[in-house]
């Protein structure tokens, strides 16, 4: 295939790679996207997610916020797939500098990525809104109180570290992706539809003639890309980077 060809001869000759994803790069780990047919927004619930995982609900409503989360945004037993392996592969050859996500379940660290700029925070980061604890996706899970609404040892209640609806992105978080993708010479773009802003809008920064955007279905950058390449992620990136067949 012609595409998959080009693709392997711009890894092999480009130093600063940039990956930015999005939900479709977890899928293969049996983590439901968003906005898929099996997704959370195709889903019925009391009420829409996206105003369930809202900062405004989780204040109104911490009980019902954490009865949905725990149920719908957690999963502890999730693996990295052949797409965060090839990814983790590529830094650890020194070709990749910087992998930008919007995903909050740490699949990238566990594969072995060191550089992971996550814009929507981790569910492996949780505070106390009241001191600051820090506490552990093990922990929330642990949690017994009969509410559901997990709590600091000083009783005010975590929250976890990842942007809820209604909140902004991290600006430190922001400022090193935008650097990052401005000063690559090669910008992979995989599983996700770019409708999502602010963190769509960052592959505006991009100004190399290597932008290559891997989905299962189309985008609204599709004509922005230098090269587009449908089919699953994980295959995909895995043999472009040349990984052995599972």
């Amino acid at each position: 295939m012609e595409s998959m060809e080009q693709l392997k001869r711009w890894i092999r000759e480009s130093e600063n790679i940039v990956f930015f994803g999005g939900a479709g790069v977890s899928t293969e780990s049996q983590i439901p996207d968003f906005r898929g047919v099996d997704g959370l927004y195709s889903q019925q619930y009391k009420y829409p997610p996206e105003t369930i995982i809202s900062h405004s609900f989780y204040v109104k409503n911490p009980e019902e916020f954490y009865r949905f989360y725990k149920k719908r945004m957690l999963f502890p037993d999730a693996k990295p797939n052949r797409a965060h392996l090839a990814l983790a592969k590529l830094e650890e050859e020194g070709k990749l500098t910087a992998v930008i996500t919007q995903n909050i379940d740490g699949l990238h660290q566990m594969a072995g990525s060191r550089r992971v700029l996550e814009l929507h925070g981790s569910v492996h980061r949780n505070y106390c809104t009241r001191c600051g604890k820090f506490y552990s996706l093990q922990d929330i899970l642990a949690d017994k109180n009969s509410d559901g609404i997990p709590r600091c040892t000083c009783g005010g209640i975590i929250k976890p570290d990842v942007v809820l609806y209604e909140e902004s992105l991290d600006s430190q978080v922001l400022s090193q992706a935008i650097s990052a993708i401005s000063t690559a010479d090669m910008l992979i773009i995989g599983g996700t539809s770019l409708t999502v802003y602010p963190a769509a809008g960052l592959i505006d920064y991009y100004r190399g003639d290597r932008m290559v955007l891997i989905n299962k279905t189309v985008t609204p950058m599709d004509g922005k890309a230098d090269l587009v390449i449908a089919g699953s992620i994980g295959q995909i990136l895995s043999d472009g980077v040349g990984m052995t067949k599972e």
